[in-house]
């Protein structure tokens, strides 16, 4: 009873360690401003929820929904994309909702490969990227992802290195926990290498939405022959403030998409179905709320960057997502990432994410995610000051 198979490939959550340090500060009395979790703390905008309160009131609701999800919201996601990207998507043959994007990933990883199979992703990334698919009985090997590499580069030295061929490419740009965003003309290289070498594309679209200073996140699904070779996951948690709801969407190549409606109609009923209706609200509503949140993001972005680099803290203002990579200062670093972030919450009263956590690639940086209030992150900035 004690061997549990699909768990013995897993190392223990890094994350947990530093949990435990920041609940007993906790317990102690202590104020600690947690940056650490990606937990969106802006609520869902009202017009949203006044739906799925309206559609719960609805008996027939109550019943057992589609796994796929229902027509008129993979209509409205086609009609998304349409109006975002003017990308052409069939909301009949090349979209599936899914339960949030690491339930969707996950079973598409699992119906995809088999035990021994390679699945590329950057390191570091977040932990679902590579963990689905060593859940799956996969191998992965981790592609560095940091400022000042090459990601393509060191992707094609991987592949020369790599026997048998990898099966699977995961990718997420804007990217967590990095930050590192990209153009269109990335994607076109992908899409060649991935019809070079026979490898599906699976690009994780969570922060398309949380972008900065100008700068406007391309769709995978934009670029010429990307759904020949993979998909697209989308989320509402970040765009809607949504995480809760856990409502995602996977579309692109109609095989993929196919597989993976397949392997879901034996696992799960779908969505509550009130809560797929007020998705189509999300998507097909006003999007100035979406304006409004990616305004938060900005100005959190920037009171912590800006108060860091105040107290000798320099980090790189992010063009994405809704978390902030900093390295680890000169003087810390040889602490390593986990114990860096226990010194925060013992000595600065702020917990922070390791970057250990993410891959061994991330063990000098910290992340920060900017789910506290602007008074909340300055507060947190002079915790910091005292101990630098």
């Amino acid at each position: 009873m004690k061997e549990f198979a699909r768990l013995d490939r897993l190392p223990p959550y890094v994350f947990a360690t530093v949990n435990e340090i920041k609940m007993d500060a906790r317990r102690a009395g202590k104020d600690i401003i947690d940056l650490g979790m990606g937990n969106p703390d802006i609520g869902t905008p009202p017009h949203i929820v006044e739906k799925l309160v309206e559609a719960a009131q609805k008996p027939h609701n109550h019943r057992y929904s589609a796994s796929m999800g229902i027509p008129k919201l993979r209509l409205a996601i086609a009609n998304w994309y349409k109006r975002r990207f003017d990308v052409d998507i069939d909301p009949d043959t090349e979209t599936v909702v899914t339960i949030g994007v690491k339930e969707g990933m996950s079973h598409l990883v699992l119906v995809t490969i088999r035990p021994g199979d390679v699945v590329f992703t950057p390191n570091p990334t977040y932990p679902i990227h590579p963990y689905s698919a060593i859940i799956s009985g996969g191998d992965v090997r981790g592609i560095p992802l940091a400022p000042g590499t090459d990601f393509f580069e060191n992707l094609l030295n991987a592949t020369r290195q790599t026997w048998p061929r990898p099966k699977i490419l995961i990718i997420s740009f804007p990217h967590n926990p990095t930050t590192e965003v990209v153009d269109p003309a990335f994607f076109e290289k992908i899409v060649a290498f991935a019809k070079e070498h026979n490898i599906m594309v699976i690009h994780d679209f969570a922060y398309a939405d949380l972008v900065f200073d100008g700068y406007t996140a391309p769709s995978f699904m934009q670029v010429d022959g990307a759904r020949d070779v993979g998909v697209e996951f989308f989320s509402l948690s970040k765009s809607y403030s949504m995480p809760g709801w856990r409502v995602g969407f996977c579309v692109g190549n109609r095989d993929v998409i196919a597989a993976l409606r397949r392997i879901k109609s034996y696992l799960d009923y779908g969505i509550f179905q009130p809560i797929q209706i007020a998705s189509i609200i999300a998507l097909n509503g006003p999007q100035d709320c979406v304006e409004e949140i990616r305004s938060t993001y900005k100005a959190r972005r920037d009171a912590l960057v800006n108060g860091l680099s105040r107290i000798g803290w320099d980090i790189p203002s992010p063009k994405g997502t809704m978390f902030v990579w900093g390295k680890i200062p000169d003087k810390y670093i040889h602490m390593g990432s986990v114990e860096f972030a226990k010194f925060l919450i013992r000595e600065a009263d702020v917990a922070v994410s390791p970057g250990l956590g993410f891959g061994e690639y991330g063990d000098e940086y910290v992340r920060f995610a900017l789910i506290e209030n602007n008074m909340r992150i300055n507060q947190a900035v002079r915790g910091i000051r005292k101990v630098l």
